[in-house]
Parts: C-alpha cells; sequence; structure tokens
C-alpha cells in the first residue's frame, strides 16, 4: 500500500501558539524585573542621603575643630609675642642695672674725697657754731640763725619717714622740726610733707596750714605716730614742694630731714631739682633749701649717709640754703637745739 506523504507546515497554529507563549513569558520577566527596580532605587538614594548628611555633619565637626584650633593658635602666638617684649624689656632693664650698679662703684671710689670734704666742712662749721654761741638770742628778724636764713614768710618739711629714721633718729627729728619753728615766730603758711611729697595732713595737697600755736602743736603732735612710705630720696618731695606751693609772691623756705640718700645718682638728683627750682634773671631760686642730716645708725653702714650729706650740701648751696650735719646725738639726749644758741651738733 502506498503511503501518502503529508506536507507538514511550519507556521502552524500550535508553533504561533508556543512563540506567543514564549513573548509573554518574557514581557511578564520584564515587567516583574521593572517593578522590583524603582524600590531598589529609592533605598539606595536614602542611603546615599543619609551618607551625605552623616559627612555635612562630619565637616562641620571638623571646621569648628579647626577653628577652636586656629584661636588656640593665635593666641599661643599672641602669648609668644607678649613674651618676646617682655623678655626684651627685661634685657633693657637688666642692662639699666648693669648701668647703675657700674655708676654706684664710681660713686664708691669717690667716697673717700667725700668723706674728707665732710670733716673739712664739719670743722668749719664748728668754729662758725662756737662763734655764734656767744652771740645773744636777740636778733633782728632776718638775721640768719646757725648760718641759715630765717627771712621766709612759708615755710615746707621735707622729712624721710624711712625705717632707720623711725628706728634711731626720731626723736630726734621731732625735737630738731620743733626748734625749726621756734626760731620762726609767725609765719604766713606750714606744710609738711614726706620725702616722696605726700602731706602729713591728707587733703591739704596744695594746701596752706595757717600757722598759730595750736597748729603747730598739731603738728609735733601728729609727727610722733606718722607713718609713710619711704624712699629715702628727698628729689621727690622737693619737686612737690615747689610745683604745688611756690608762687612769685612768696618766700619760701624747704627744710629737708633725713639721714640717706638711695637715689642711683647725686648728679641726676641734683638736676633733676635745678630743673623744678631754677633761677630767675637775679640768679635767685623759687625756694630756699636747707637741710638737716642725721648720721648713719649703729651696725649700719655709713655709705648712704655720706651720699645724703655729699647729696644735701651741694643741693643747699645751689639753692642758697644751709647744710646742717648732726654728727653726733649721744650729747644730745635732753636737746637738740639746732637752730638756737644752744649748738649741740657734733656733741660741741
Amino acid at each position: 500500500m502506498k503511503l501518502q506523504r503529508r506536507d507538514t507546515e511550519v507556521f502552524s497554529l500550535s508553533f504561533l501558539d508556543c512563540i506567543c507563549c514564549g513573548f509573554g513569558a518574557i514581557i511578564l520577566l520584564l515587567v516583574l524585573s521593572e517593578f522590583g527596580e524603582p524600590a531598589v532605587i529609592e533605598k539606595s538614594r536614602e542611603q546615599l542621603d543619609g551618607q551625605v548628611l552623616a559627612l555635612q555633619q562630619e565637616l562641620n565637626l571638623i571646621r569648628g575643630e579647626t577653628e577652636l584650633l586656629n584661636r588656640e593658635m593665635q593666641g599661643r602666638v599672641d602669648e609668644l609675642r607678649r613674651e618676646k617684649l617682655r623678655l626684651a624689656r627685661i634685657s633693657g632693664e637688666v642692662s639699666s642695672i648693669r648701668g647703675q650698679y657700674e655708676a654706684s662703684r664710681k660713686d664708691a671710689a669717690v667716697t673717700n674725697i667725700i668723706e674728707g670734704e665732710l670733716v673739712e666742712a664739719y670743722q668749719s662749721l664748728t668754729e662758725d657754731l662756737k662763734r655764734l654761741q656767744k652771740v645773744s638770742r636777740r636778733r633782728p628778724p632776718t638775721e640768719a640763725v646757725g648760718g641759715i636764713p630765717i627771712d621766709s614768710e612759708w615755710i615746707i618739711f621735707v622729712i624721710d619717714t624711712s625705717g632707720s629714721m623711725l628706728s634711731m633718729h626720731w626723736e630726734s627729728a621731732q625735737q630738731v622740726l620743733k626748734e625749726i619753728l621756734d626760731i620762726y615766730p609767725q609765719v604766713r603758711g606750714l606744710q609738711v610733707l614726706d620725702d616722696e611729697g605726700k602731706p602729713m595732713f591728707p587733703g591739704t595737697r596744695g594746701q596752706w596750714l595757717q600757722d598759730n600755736p595750736s597748729q603747730r602743736t598739731r603738728i609735733t603732735e601728729r609727727m610722733r605716730n606718722w607713718r609713710a612710705f619711704s624712699d629715702s630720696d628727698p628729689v621727690q618731695g622737693i619737686q612737690e614742694a615747689v610745683a604745688k606751693y611756690w608762687a612769685d609772691d612768696k618766700r619760701i623756705s624747704v627744710y629737708v630731714i633725713g639721714d640717706e640718700f638711695t637715689g642711683d645718682s647725686i648728679q641726676r638728683a641734683l638736676d633733676a631739682v635745678d630743673r623744678a627750682n631754677p633761677p630767675d634773671a637775679n640768679g635767685r631760686r623759687r625756694v630756699r633749701i636747707h637741710a638737716i642730716g642725721f648720721p648713719e645708725g649703729r651696725g649700719m653702714p655709713p655709705f648712704t649717709s655720706i651720699r645724703f650729706a655729699a647729696l644735701m650740701r651741694a643741693m643747699c648751696d645751689r639753692n642758697g640754703g644751709t647744710f646742717v650735719p648732726v654728727t653726733t646725738e649721744k650729747a644730745c639726749a635732753g636737746y637738740i637745739e639746732v637752730f638756737g644758741t644752744r649748738q649741740c651738733i657734733g656733741g660741741g
């Protein structure tokens, strides 16, 4: 039997069904894959935003720490600059101190000469005082007493209130002040300053104390317990006396009472007073400057007392006054009348 061959159709209905199913499966896979991708992208975006925020916070923290470190560094730089300035200032002060030390050594080299001159001056003064002892106490009002002119109508005391004065000479200084007041029966004004220019009675700077018996008693009583800081240098007190109390219509005498000069230079002290108390066209100074110098205390080196004597001798000579050295107080236990007829200077 002869078999008949059937023609096979490639694109049959079954084939098309298979093809459609395949395309459908692919489309379904594409749909499913596209559905999950936005969620993944959104999650990734949130993670990135979180990382960005964390990095920004870390950046802000780093900036804050950087600013703090910059301020700290600037503070260290400023402190270093100040320390350099302080070091330079200290170096300058050290150089100045070395210069002062060298000047002091030079001053010390001439102390023997000064001491010899003081001894000579003392001997001359003692002879003058012995001669004055024979003169009657009755004198014209303007006659010099003990070599000191008493023609002034206004009196200022500049008193050293240092420890050596308080411990060694204070009672004698009180007596000296009283004796000076006694040789002026009446003046138009008084004032008492320490050697730094501060008045004995606070609140009276630039003012004159009225002269009367009760005021003089008040001054002497106040001096007993008067305590004020002192650097044993009368220059500032003298400058204050001239600057605050001098006037064209006043005859003023300044009495310096002390025992030491601890300033750095005698010449600088003289120059400073010359500037404060210049002469007029006739060569007359604004104020007279007198001085009473006490000896060194027990156990004290004589150097500062010798310097005080040398300074005040030259200063009084330049400013129309007199320097009176009190060389010993042992013979003056009962009284020290420096300017009266009973002289007690040098144990004479």
